[in-house]
Formats: C-alpha cells, structure tokens, sequence
C-alpha cells in the first residue's frame, strides 16, 4: 500500500460511506472486532484544520467495547459485498467474524484494519460522546431510527495514515 495525505483522496465521500461502505475496525493484535459502516463523515476540524473521519457506533454492537478501550481504529474500503454483509449482520461475540467473511486483519500503528483493502484510515480517537434522545430537533429521527432505543455513540478520529493499494 501507498501512504497518501488524506486530501489527496480522490474518492466522493457520500459514494464511500452510503453506497460502497466501509469497514470500522478497532482493537490489536490481543484482540479486535470489525463491523461494516454506512453512516459517517469525512472532513476537517479543530485547529488547525484537523483531517478527520466520525463513525457511529451503536450501543449494542460488540466492536463498541474495542471502540471505547482504543485510542485508535481504522475505516478499510473492500470491495467484497459479501463480507461486507457479513460483518454488518453478525456479532464478533459468538466467532472470529474475520475468518468467516473470508478477510484477513492487518496490524498496523497498534490498530487493525482489514489487509487488502483499497484504502485504509488510520485515526487517533479524539472524542466521543453518545446520542441522546432530547438532542434530536427533528423527532421523527429517533422514532423511525432509534425506536429499540438502541442509540449510536460518535466517534472523531484525526486521521493519522491513509493508505490506497
């Protein structure tokens, strides 16, 4: 893989997270877990001018806990839909979700991210908070898209490597 500065992406953003989808992966070597994401953004903020990536995480998914223990996770771009429908659909609790979509990690800057990827961010958890019900000005979002209550907890990463192959 070639290391890149984020800004050199030439990748559309809402393509790369709403349609291609992404996987979010954190933990190391003594233990991971990785899920695939459709929500999130790309951008820059805080001073000065920080490049970062936010992926939203729900309460109830496994890799959360690899989430809140790490400082660092990763977004990788596959292009197998199939193991991108698997790590969306089942838990890494019961099974090594990796081996069973047919992918392999790739340990790098003390994170993992999925080897053989097309590109990989690498980000330093800066910030997380959870959402909050009351926050919603538009109510009709919790009621169609948090109706179990079980609510995402954002996550901002200042994105430290970004590889393409």
């Amino acid at each position: 893989m070639k290391e890149i500065r984020p800004e050199e992406i030439q990748m559309n953003p809402f393509t790369l997270i709403g349609k291609d989808w992404l996987v979010l992966t954190a933990g190391n070597e003594d233990g991971y877990n990785g899920m695939t994401v459709s929500w999130g953004h790309l951008g820059c903020l805080w001073s000065p001018n920080r490049p970062t990536a936010i992926a939203y995480v729900r309460e109830s998914r496994y890799t959360k806990e690899f989430m809140d223990k790490s400082s660092m996770f990763t977004l990788s771009l596959i292009s197998d839909r199939k193991a991108l429908g698997y790590l969306g659909s089942h838990s890494g609790r019961s099974g090594d979700k990796f081996a069973n979509a047919g992918i392999k990690p790739m340990f790098i800057d003390g994170t993992t991210a999925v080897e053989g990827a097309k590109l990989v961010l690498v980000c330093r958890k800066l910030y997380s908070a959870p959402f909050v019900t009351e926050g919603f000005t538009d109510k009709s979002i919790p009621a169609s898209d948090y109706a179990n209550g079980d609510l995402h907890t954002m996550y901002v990463g200042e994105i430290t490597k970004t590889l393409i192959s």
